[in-house]
């Protein structure tokens, strides 16, 4: 948290080498008595200098800004409302003093609430790895499908099966899934039973039970969610049986 403050007395120039070399976005710009007195982004440095203004002005006087902030004897309710604005990526956190009692960002809330951790105000937000909000969009040869939450207990995704495409015949040991079809047709292989799939269906593949989902559109993709529950969700937990792709 030290690493997003630097002094009033600073300039811009200082202000810029201190955000490259946390490698950070934004700061919190104190007093000499340490009370927050206002925030300044890399943007606000920008825009800043495309004033006109130097870059060896004071940052109070270029780009320190009044700022958005929550007590610390406020509560989640009142975090979350403040990021309803969309312009507002972090949050200080003021004691009764004025000082800064910790930071918030946007995504690491997010992370700390799809990963089922318990919020509080002074919780350590340095122990939260961002980056787990992001999920890469993962081709494969029937389509693609994106992890949307990965926690210790669940993963869901969204699949999409390109037309006259389909998974592979396989089973999972350890984990179970639920799909629920939002768009497009096609069929599901259960065990040894195959239905036939419209958007809002809903299937159940136990651990163990061999499956496979075939879109049967010459035209459209099928869509479903998928959300697996178990004590494993990597993709080498897979064992075809039949695959038109020859994995």
């Amino acid at each position: 948290m030290t690493t997003h403050l630097i002094g009033n007395h600073c300039c811009i120039r200082q202000a810029l080498q201190h955000m490259d070399d946390n490698h950070i976005k934004f700061l919190v710009v104190v007093d000499s008595g340490q009370k927050v007195i206002g925030t300044i982004t890399d943007g606000d440095i920008r825009r800043a200098l495309l004033r006109g203004h130097s870059i060896d002005e004071s940052v109070s006087v270029a780009v320190c800004n009044n700022f958005t902030y929550v007590n610390c004897d406020e509560g989640l309710h009142e975090v979350i409302e403040k990021f309803k604005d969309p312009r507002i990526e972090f949050l200080p956190v003021v004691n009764e003093q004025g000082k800064l009692f910790n930071l918030i960002t946007r995504r690491g809330l997010n992370v700390l609430l799809l990963k089922n951790k318990e919020f509080s105000m002074d919780f350590d937000f340095n122990q939260i790895n961002e980056n787990d909000l992001e999920h890469e969009i993962f081709a494969r040869p029937w389509g693609f499908y994106k992890t949307t939450i990965l926690n210790d207990f669940f993963q869901s995704k969204v699949i999409y099966v390109m037309p006259e495409q389909a998974l592979s015949l396989q089973s999972h040991q350890r984990r179970e899934e639920y799909w629920t079809v939002v768009y497009g047709q096609g069929n599901i292989q259960i065990g040894e039973s195959i239905h036939p799939v419209t958007p809002g269906q809903n299937f159940f593949i136990p651990k163990g039970c061999k499956h496979r989902l075939t879109n049967t559109s010459a035209t459209d993709t099928l869509i479903l969610t998928e959300v697996q529950l178990g004590d494993y969700f990597g993709e080498d937990d897979i064992m075809r049986y039949e695959d038109r792709y020859g994995r």
